[in-house]
């Protein structure tokens, strides 16, 4: 148990951090993860999820003080992390990092824009609440043995803990009213993992995002004075006694400071959850190099880990009704992989996941637990496809890495063709190409409100 409340910790290191404090190579990975995660939000603000939120926070107004990523509509801090946050998560496409449990960090980036916006903070305050967020919330995916994941409970449980760190930053917060913070929102936001199994729904997508919207509502108060639980996660019913045993409280606070862990995180080279990545690679790899025919496929077997199929391949997994349940979907994923030799948001339409040829093609699909890929997760990200044909042929291929991990890493102009293809069919050229600029140069940008400006589509 630690002597000094985790909260604390962290609150004081958070209130003491500078963007001087940044080496070069660390506010470059920060400027990648904001380019990767501005591109998610254009590509999914049309997203059915982000235009019923958009409609309900349009007619409900508020403050003008943040302004709404594409539209440009302008309401309370409040409202606009939530909404820009569901616009970088609905697609599923924004960052991942895995260890004992699963978190997209990005998420937490609207909190950074909207207070930041509201404060009239500048792009270096902005790169420094990515790190932060980023430092805090990778640290979260490996303090828990097994992970909250593995005990039930959905990763927008970590990401409460976080954002209102981020939003205390751009506020300017002391270390006491940061504790403070970090006890308001962690005293509500427990989230079930039942939103990410069986048959999804918009929630999937939802909860991170209800999650950094608490973190701000959580500053904003913590401001003002209001008091929050301080020992949240070591606390004679806090976090940690909650969920039980196996936690080592050394991750959450260790070496903060002395390396960033931002660098460590990964990219999607694909809309789908992340245990698909390495199985897509694996059977887009296949299905090229081996120039495979879907017409031709008899069977395909994927060989991954118990948790993959737990969560990718339950019953539901097979005849997909809706985009949150076919990017969650092995047999889907890997499919339409096989299929139409890429995934892309294109995969996803509605009549993608109608189309009968599809659904027939799945069903070839057998996904299989493997105790020795069990063993190498997470330290790799292992998966085998095996693709009968109906000649009797059989291919085989092991991934290890999905494209975008820091060992297989997704470069500066895959990332600029991520951007491009998410915004191709309603942002300019030359917008697309200021945005790109703005963001390398993102520590001379003298305020988020210009950058925020930027990204309205014209």
């Amino acid at each position: 148990m630690p002597e000094i409340a985790v909260s604390r910790r962290w609150a004081e290191w958070v209130e003491k951090l500078r963007f001087e404090d940044l080496d070069q190579d660390t506010v470059y990975h920060a400027k990648r993860i904001l380019y990767d995660t501005i591109g998610c939000a254009l590509g999914g603000h049309r997203a059915e999820d982000c235009e019923i939120s958009l409609g309900v926070i349009e007619q409900m107004g508020g403050n003008p003080e943040a302004t709404l990523i594409a539209t440009g509509f302008k309401t309370n801090a409040f409202m606009a992390a939530l909404a820009n946050a569901l616009m970088v998560r609905v697609m599923d496409f924004n960052d991942i990092y895995w260890k004992d449990d699963p978190s997209h960090p990005s998420d937490i980036i609207p909190a950074a824009l909207a207070v930041g916006e509201r404060e009239g903070r500048s792009g270096q305050d902005l790169l420094l609440g990515i790190v932060i967020g980023h430092e805090l919330e990778m640290r979260l995916c490996e303090f828990a043995k097994p992970g909250i994941r593995e005990r039930g409970w959905h990763h927008a449980s970590l990401t409460q803990f976080v954002s209102p760190l981020v939003a205390g930053k751009m506020l300017g917060l002391n270390a006491d009213q940061l504790t403070n913070a970090v006890g308001i929102s962690g005293c509500h936001n427990y989230t079930l993992g039942a939103v990410a199994a069986g048959k999804l729904t918009m929630m999937k997508n939802t909860v991170d995002p209800m999650a950094t919207q608490s973190g701000v509502l959580a500053a904003l108060l913590a401001q003002k004075g209001y008091i929050g639980t301080e020992e949240i996660f070591e606390g004679k019913e806090g976090f940690c006694r909650q969920m039980g045993e196996g936690y080592f409280f050394n991750a959450l606070t260790e070496g903060l400071g002395q390396s960033f862990k931002i660098k460590d995180c990964s990219y999607k080279a694909f809309p789908t959850e992340f245990l698909t990545q390495s199985p897509v690679t694996a059977a887009l790899k296949l299905v090229k190099d081996k120039d495979i025919k879907w017409q031709d496929v008899e069977e395909v077997t994927v060989h991954t880990i118990h948790r993959a199929v737990d969560i990718l391949a339950d019953p539901s997994k097979y005849r997909p009704t809706s985009k949150e349940t076919a990017d969650h979907s092995m047999p889907y994923c890997v499919g339409a992989a096989i299929m139409d030799r890429m995934i892309t948001p294109l995969q996803f339409k509605p009549e993608k996941l109608a189309d009968p040829e599809l659904i027939a093609l799945i069903q070839k699909v057998k996904v299989v637990a493997d105790d020795k890929l069990e063993q190498e997760f997470p330290e790799l990200q292992p998966s085998v496809v095996d693709i009968k044909l109906k000649s009797g042929e059989k291919f085989s291929q092991r991934v290890d890495f999905a494209k975008g991990d820091p060992r297989e890493p997704m470069t500066d102009d895959d990332l600029k063709d991520k951007f491009y293809g998410l915004t191709a069919e309603f942002m300019a050229e030359e917008q697309r190409d200021k945005v790109r600029e703005m963001i390398y140069n993102m520590e001379r940008v003298s305020s988020i409100a210009e950058f925020m400006q930027a990204l309205i589509i014209k």
